[in-house]
C-alpha cells in the first residue's frame, strides 16, 4: 500500500514539474522577500536594490491597501528602485517622493524605536499624519500601536544614529 502512495506522489510531482516546464502552469511573480543585511543605505532594499518588496508606495494612499507594483513602472529615489501599479502612480511619486516613500526608509518603525533596522513588511502598515509606516511583524505592529506618537518620536530620534549603518551591525 505504501509503495502505491510513493508512486502516486512521485508521478504527481513529475506531472507538476512537467506543467511548469511546459509553461502550462504560470506561477505568479512574487515580490522580493529578502533585505540586505549588509547595506548601509537608509532605504530598505533587497540585494537587487528594490524597495518595499516591490509594492507601490502611492497605492497605500490612493487605494488604501498594499498593491504590488509592476516592473514596467519604476522610479528611482534615494538609491532605491520603487515599483508602481500604474504610470499615473509612478508620476505622482516622481513629483513628491518624500511624501510617498515610507518613513525610516521602509524599515520597521518599531525596530527604529529600539535602534534596529528590521525588514519592514508591506502588509503591516499604517499611515499617520500623511506618512507611511511599516513594521516587521504583528507583535511589532501591535506594540507600535500602543503609543504611536511616542514611538514615532523615539524612532525619529534614533534614526539619525542608525540610518547609515548596516542592519547586521546594530
Amino acid at each position: 500500500m505504501n509503495s502505491h502512495r510513493i508512486v502516486l506522489a512521485r508521478s504527481s510531482l513529475l506531472g507538476f514539474a512537467a506543467l511548469i516546464a511546459a509553461g502550462a502552469l504560470a506561477l505568479p511573480t512574487l515580490p522580493a522577500l529578502a533585505y540586505s543585511e549588509n547595506s548601509t543605505k537608509a532605504v530598505n532594499i533587497d540585494t537587487a536594490g528594490l524597495a518595499i518588496r516591490g509594492y507601490d508606495p502611492v497605492a497605500y494612499f490612493t487605494v488604501g491597501k498594499p498593491t504590488l507594483g509592476s516592473p514596467q513602472f519604476t522610479a528611482q529615489h534615494d538609491g532605491a528602485t520603487y515599483r508602481f501599479a500604474s504610470a499615473a502612480n509612478r508620476d505622482v511619486f516622481a513629483k513628491e517622493p518624500a511624501k510617498y516613500a515610507p518613513a525610516f526608509g521602509g524599515f520597521c518603525a518599531m525596530g527604529a524605536v529600539f535602534e534596529k533596522k528590521l525588514d519592514g513588511d508591506p502588509n503591516l502598515w499604517r499611515i499617520v499624519d500623511g506618512k507611511l509606516y511599516l513594521n516587521v511583524g504583528e507583535p511589532a505592529l501591535k506594540r507600535w500601536l500602543e503609543d504611536v506618537p511616542g514611538n514615532i518620536g523615539k524612532a525619529q530620534t534614533n534614526w539619525t544614529n542608525i540610518k547609515d549603518k548596516a542592519p547586521k551591525d546594530l
